[in-house]
């Protein structure tokens, strides 16, 4: 994890429903293959490839290269000094 938060970047990031709802799918999961989102969240790779670039870049999640795959999983310790638990519920879990 960064040293500093940077709260432009993750509301940024947080901004989009489409990054909520890749969000809404790692939070749920450990891990989950670049190759399984793309079906997931119904975009092409390299609109995919775009909203995992600004997640990663606001530190809310984190890759694990596998092979010729990519691995994605929410940074859920950023996510929880940003957000409360009542809007960690809201968006992720319901």
């Amino acid at each position: 994890m960064k040293n500093n938060i940077d709260l432009n970047l993750i509301f940024k990031a947080l901004s989009d429903p489409i990054r909520l709802k890749i969000l809404k799918k790692l939070y749920s999961a450990d891990s989950i293959c670049v190759c399984e989102l793309t079906t997931t969240v119904n975009l092409t790779q390299s609109k995919l490839s775009y909203h995992l670039k600004l997640l990663l870049s606001a530190d809310l999640i984190t890759k694990i290269p596998q092979g010729k795959w990519n691995f994605y999983s929410v940074n859920k310790e950023v996510i929880e000094k940003v957000l409360t638990n009542s809007v960690i519920e809201t968006l992720f879990l319901n």
